[in-house]
């Protein structure tokens, strides 16, 4: 009954074995050249500063607004390819859809450009 999937949880099996096996020896067997500039913070590109940071060291929004941008862009694409794929059997009522799919992300794109968000100044 169940034979079909021996192959499948064998893999899994195998798969689990090896990340917990590289997890455990990685400590052990890997490099240990620590310096100063390895443990310093790095964050999107900003050089951390010698002097203590006031606030707990901030990063600016531009940085969260583009994450969440790429995202919503990201997944419009998601939503898009499969309507793409399949537009001929969805007829006229995926046409629609897709059109105020695309008019609801058009209206976010606009209030986005017109709040700034896009200005990296």
């Amino acid at each position: 009954m169940l034979q079909p999937y021996l192959p499948l949880v064998l893999m899994f099996a195998l798969a689990a074995a090896f990340a917990l096996f590289s997890a455990t020896i990685a400590p052990y067997i890997g490099p240990r050249r620590y310096n100063r500039a390895k443990m310093d913070a790095y964050e999107c590109g900003i050089e951390p500063s010698p002097q203590p940071v006031v606030g707990g060291g901030r990063m600016p929004i531009a940085y969260y607004l583009t994450a969440m941008l790429f995202i919503l862009f990201d997944i419009e694409m998601v939503f898009l390819y499969p309507f793409a794929v399949s537009a001929d059997r969805l007829g006229l009522f995926g046409l629609v859809e897709i059109a105020l799919f695309v008019g609801t992300l058009g209206f976010a794109y606009a209030y986005v450009w017109r709040r700034g968000g896009l200005d990296w100044n």
